[in-house]
């Protein structure tokens, strides 16, 4: 039995080694890091988290902004990119997002350089297919193709920060691609964060970073969750995606919101509120059709990006949206 799961062991370290799987030490950064002065201090702020090149999402945020009493400041944490491999969608999405806040996930930093050994920098758990690694990877080298046309932006994706510190009221806010510890990390995916076992890992991170909130996406799978700390309630708010379905028979992304004001609409899905300040996952509604029609137009059937992700585009995962969500953004 030794013997077995030694072997278990090995092929499960080496699978995390290959591309696509690996997290390069680049990657990481301390929580430490989040404890100093906030670079972005707004009374409502948007956290845009896996754009993943929808242009209609993007237009969606800004119409969605617009509505709001006063001003809003929008962050884009990562993953703005990933299906616009036309040129023109290429060039809009990185011109509109560099308008505002924003920091780089594995995909912006993987394709503002040549390969580093890293694939698409996903840095995929096990529990991930090799063939959806193995897709995913491919998807960053025609991504990469198309960043070579335009090495100026190339070079602005590059000097992204990997993550921010805002303000809003008197609550600190940690915003990140992956998580507290990593740019491409799965620290804060949503099965990570209702195991018991991972809430020391979690309350550490709070305590190292001194913050309240934890603004994250990469793991394309929504979370909101509180934490009851010795020095105060906690909250991670992964939005999962802005430019895809997260739940099952739905056609819209989510964003995260995070304001001194509470949002009236019913775009509001689920919300907790935290030193005063409401936090909470709004409905990005999106011109699915054309969306779907973008996609289709650079990704027909048969190429990876179909084959990964056209059945969550136009279905959703499967992840159920009760009617009336309790906190915590949908069932298993």
């Amino acid at each position: 039995m030794k013997r077995e799961a030694a072997i278990e062991s090995l092929q499960a370290r080496r699978a995390l080694s290959t591309p696509g799987r690996i997290c390069p030490t680049e990657y990481r950064y301390s929580p430490r890091a989040f404890d100093r002065e906030a670079e972005i201090v707004a009374d409502t702020l948007y956290v845009i988290g896996g754009l993943y090149g929808n242009v209609e999402a993007l237009d969606a945020v800004r119409s969605l902004a617009a509505r709001e009493s006063g001003p809003v400041s929008l962050v884009f944490n990562g993953d703005f990119h990933w299906f616009d491999v036309a040129a023109g969608d290429f060039a809009r999405v990185t011109r509109k997002v560099l308008e505002h806040w924003a920091l780089r996930g594995n995909v912006e930093t993987e394709i503002a350089a040549e390969d580093s050994g890293a694939g698409c920098g996903c840095a995929y758990p096990l529990d991930v297919s090799d063939a959806e690694v193995r897709r995913s990877n491919e998807i960053l080298e025609r991504l990469r193709a198309t960043a070579r046309v335009f090495p100026g932006m190339r070079e602005r994706l590059a000097a992204l920060p990997m993550n921010l510190v805002a303000r809003v009221g008197d609550a600190r806010i940690g915003i990140v691609h992956g998580d507290a510890a990593s740019l491409a990390g799965w620290g804060f995916a949503r099965d990570r964060l209702d195991d018991p076992s991972h809430r020391r890992w979690v309350e550490s991170m709070f305590r190292e970073a001194r913050v309240e909130v934890f603004a994250s996406t990469h793991t394309c799978l929504p979370a909101l969750r509180e934490f009851e700390l010795d020095t105060g309630k906690a909250v991670v708010a992964n939005n999962g995606a802005s430019g895809m379905p997260n739940f099952s028979g739905t056609s819209f992304g989510l964003l995260t919101r995070i304001a001194r004001k509470a949002f009236r609409g019913p775009e509001r899905l689920d919300g907790v509120e935290c030193r005063a300040v409401h936090i909470e996952a709004l409905k990005l509604a999106y011109d699915h059709e054309s969306w779907v029609a973008r996609f289709l137009a650079s990704w027909p059937a048969g190429s990876p990006a179909h084959d990964s992700y056209f059945r969550r585009i136009v279905e959703g995962p499967r992840l159920c949206l009760p009617a009336l969500p309790p906190m915590g953004l949908g069932a298993p």
